[in-house]
């Protein structure tokens, strides 16, 4: 492994190859980009202190993974203690995470925009109904659909095993497309 024969650049590689996952995993369970961005670092900070205790017994992803989750889950029990989550208040008050786009700027000038415009809009409803899962079910979901790693991967990153991974998709599956149909039945009445 390149890091631990110290040549130059090569955490930065590693940090490059890894921080899409890192960011991922993190936000799906802590849901602000701020506290993200800081736990993001704490993580590779770590990893960096402790990339000497790897065993190669699982990829590196996976080992990074774990790291990152525990970071989020620790982070998650003491912020339960102090305060309650404050996505939905930024919701509320008109803030606008990052990561959702301007609708018209992500349109081509060919592009279908009735079509379009429905895919948007269903998934910024699918992700708006993910927002409600449990942390763990949120970012198993995440990882599994969106990250596309396997369930022993996700099983590896959580310490949670495979059969209670594959129980956390199909509930959170069943539950979003239960909301999801709910959702459309009732636009589909509105609009009557």
């Amino acid at each position: 492994m390149n890091v631990l024969s110290a040549r130059p650049g090569a955490f930065a590689q590693l940090v490059h190859q890894h921080q899409k996952l890192v960011w991922h995993l993190i936000y799906r369970m802590v849901q602000h980009p701020e506290d993200t961005r800081e736990l993001s670092q704490e993580v590779f900070m770590l990893v960096h202190q402790k990339l000497h205790q790897f065993r190669y017994e699982s990829a590196l992803s996976s080992w990074i993974g774990r790291i990152a989750f525990n970071i989020a889950s620790r982070y998650l029990k003491k912020a339960s203690k102090w305060q309650f989550q404050n996505t939905s208040n930024n919701r509320e008050s008109g803030e606008q995470s990052n990561d959702t786009a301007d609708p018209i700027t992500s349109l081509c000038d060919q592009a279908d925009l009735s079509r379009d415009l429905a895919e948007l809009q269903m998934y910024q409803k699918v992700e708006q109904l993910m927002q409600q899962l449990p942390p763990v079910s949120r970012t198993v979901v995440s990882l599994y659909h969106l990250d596309e790693l396997s369930v022993p991967e996700i099983a590896q990153i959580t310490d949670i095993p495979a059969g209670t991974i594959k129980s956390h998709l199909f509930r959170a599956r069943r539950e979003l497309r239960h909301k999801l149909n709910k959702e459309l039945i009732g636009n589909n009445d509105n609009q009557d």
